[in-house]
């Protein structure tokens, strides 16, 4: 065992199946060993922390850290420290919100470039699907992306433009071909909203360059939340969902579905982990620890896509990470400056879609969980 630099020390150290007390070696920054709490162990530093958990550090693999290009959005200073600060030791960058967009090599390596030096904990990137960019994915993985991710609807920024089914017909069968991590496919994430099912008269999120204009100009009714809400019906989800299932089925590439939000999808997304085909989800600390009905009109900082919906809805989304249908929680954490997110103005048109959580995700899932009757162990289980 390679000589040990630091040893905690907890009555709640959380293992795969149960609490204990114990002490956990870590060796040039890894854990090398579990060993019973009070057993003499020589070490550079040795802390104990009495009560507190100690859990395996987080790893969350949804993440919007805007630079290059937007770094007064988020750069990877200060998202890295808010991860360390919320038990977060990884994350994974999405190919958006950053200029320019992580869809070929010399982007990817731009953020590389980006993140070098800036970084508190470990960090990843994922690479973007885009309408035409199949060319450039081998090269994608070449670099370092650790798969991709695409939009089945309008991502709200006009630099990552959407996919339909015949760029994915073209695209699945590449990806069998491309080693991701652990040499399996590279895995296909998709924001899964069918755009037919969309209310085409209010927008989703904000290009940062575009002014629609005061709230009160259309009547007040940009701060209805009820009005965004029915906006993205849960329809929306399903529709695309069963598309990527048969798709799924057709070509067996590995598809995630990220922040669900539609617990109607449930039964579909079982069944098809039931048949064998590698398909999984995420869902997010938003949707599980608030619901559509606490949220006031106006109230902009909810606005998020797909969005909040009801209590009942969010008790079902409980109820697929419990059984397994929900493989885990990721933050989808999606920051901007404040005035972006319409907070004067309360306009849910024009607000900007994300929630910031990275800091908050931990702490939120936990009171939830723990409300519901489930344990520190469950918990690890399924929280990034």
């Amino acid at each position: 065992m390679p000589e040990t630099d630091l040893v905690l020390r907890s009555n709640r150290v959380v293992l795969p199946h149960d609490v204990v007390a114990a002490a956990v070696l870590v060796a040039d920054r890894r854990v090398v060993g579990i060993v019973p709490r009070d057993a003499t162990t020589a070490a550079v530093a040795d802390v104990d922390l009495g009560d507190r958990v100690l859990l395996p550090g987080l790893v969350d693999t949804h993440v919007h850290v805007n630079e290059p290009g937007r770094t007064d959005w988020e750069g990877f200073a200060s998202a890295t420290q808010a991860a360390a600060a919320g038990g977060v030791t990884t994350i994974v960058d999405m190919p958006l919100n950053s200029r320019p967009t992580t869809v070929n090599a010399a982007a990817l390596a731009a953020k590389q470039s980006s993140a070098r030096g800036k970084c508190a904990v470990d960090y990843g990137f994922w690479g973007g699907v885009v309408p035409g960019n199949h060319e450039a994915l081998a090269s994608l993985i070449e670099g370092g992306a650790r798969g991709f991710k695409c939009f089945l609807c309008p991502a709200g920024i006009d630099d990552f433009e959407h996919v339909a089914e015949g760029d994915l017909r073209r695209v699945l069968p590449m990806l069998a071909g491309l080693d991701g991590p652990g040499g399996k496919s590279a895995v296909l994430l998709v924001h899964a909203e069918s755009p037919d099912q969309l209310r085409p008269s209010v927008s989703a999120t904000l290009d940062a360059n575009r002014d629609p204009g005061p709230a009160a100009g259309r009547g007040g009714q940009a701060r209805s939340y009820p009005r965004y809400l029915a906006t993205r019906p849960p329809e929306a989800e399903i529709e695309a969902i069963e598309l990527l299932i048969r798709l799924c089925e057709e070509y067996r590439s590995p598809l995630h579905i990220v922040h669900l939000s539609a617990a109607g999808a449930l039964p579909m997304l079982r069944d098809a982990k039931a048949r064998g085909l590698p398909v999984s989800a995420e869902t997010c600390p938003h949707y599980l620890f608030f619901s559509a009905e606490e949220i006031a009109d106006g109230d902009t900082r909810f606005k998020c896509a797909p969005p909040i919906r009801g209590r009942l809805n969010c008790e079902q989304l409980w109820e697929g990470l419990a059984d397994g249908t929900i493989d885990l929680i990721a933050s989808d954490h999606s920051p901007c400056p404040p005035d972006l997110k319409q907070l004067d103005s309360g306009d849910f048109d024009a607000a900007w879609g994300g929630v910031a959580s990275l800091q908050l995700g931990l702490p939120a899932m936990w009171t939830a969980a723990r409300a519901r009757g489930h344990s520190l162990v469950d918990l690890a289980r399924c929280v990034f």
